[in-house]
């Protein structure tokens, strides 16, 4: 028989009767435990995140982005040039090509618009020189306003004039011609009125 001294250790469970308190688990344990929960927290943030792209991607591709004007079925693009009316061609080419070092191009006869041009290449953009040609020549009229020349209009691409020519049209903007005309750069162009246009005329030219 085992004699029970004061301050001995209680009996074991088996002796007393009474359940043994849980063991500590190990370092290895605990470490596998956390281990373990961390890779399920990583698993599952991966597919939220994939479910997110998801959803993304199906609402961009359901949802599209209007860019240019709300609602119109055309852009507008780069400044394509800026006319200059000039009294005297030969003298305003000389400027460009021998002065400041430009490269022009040669002298074009555009009868159906009343001009003659040269174009003055700058890299990002243009520069158009204006001539009257023929005694309708609205270049003519121009130059009896100002006799030194100056800005005539500018003119700006876009992916579609006939959409851009419908739209602006409804808007209450003017065109200085029923139809598009061939500009000199053989493609589609249109006047705008450059009294609907804060005084100044804007040209408007197919890319």
């Amino acid at each position: 028989m085992m004699l029970l001294t004061r301050g001995a250790p209680e009996p074991s469970a088996c002796v007393a009767g009474k359940q043994a308190p849980p063991e500590t688990p190990p370092a290895a344990a605990v470490w596998f435990l956390h281990n373990n929960m961390a890779s399920a927290v990583l698993k599952v943030a991966v597919r939220l995140n994939r479910c997110t792209s998801v959803a993304l991607r199906a609402h961009s591709s359901t949802t599209p982005i209007h860019q240019g004007v709300p609602g119109s079925v055309w852009k507008l693009g780069r400044l394509n040039h800026i006319a200059i009316a000039v009294p005297n061609m030969e003298k305003a080419t000389a400027l460009y090509r021998d002065v400041l070092g430009a490269t022009v191009s040669d002298m074009v006869p555009l009868p159906e618009h009343g001009v003659y041009t040269v174009f003055v290449e700058l890299g990002n953009t243009k520069l158009e020189l204006l001539h009257p040609l023929g005694e309708k020549s609205p270049i003519a009229g121009f130059l009896q306003k100002n006799k030194s020349g100056g800005m005539h209009h500018i003119c700006i691409e876009v992916d579609n004039i006939n959409s851009a020519i419908a739209d602006l049209k409804a808007k209450n903007i003017r065109t200085l011609s029923a139809e598009p005309r061939t500009g000199a750069h053989g493609k589609p162009v249109m006047f705008l009125h450059p009294k609907d246009c804060d005084g100044v005329l804007v040209e408007l030219e197919e890319a």
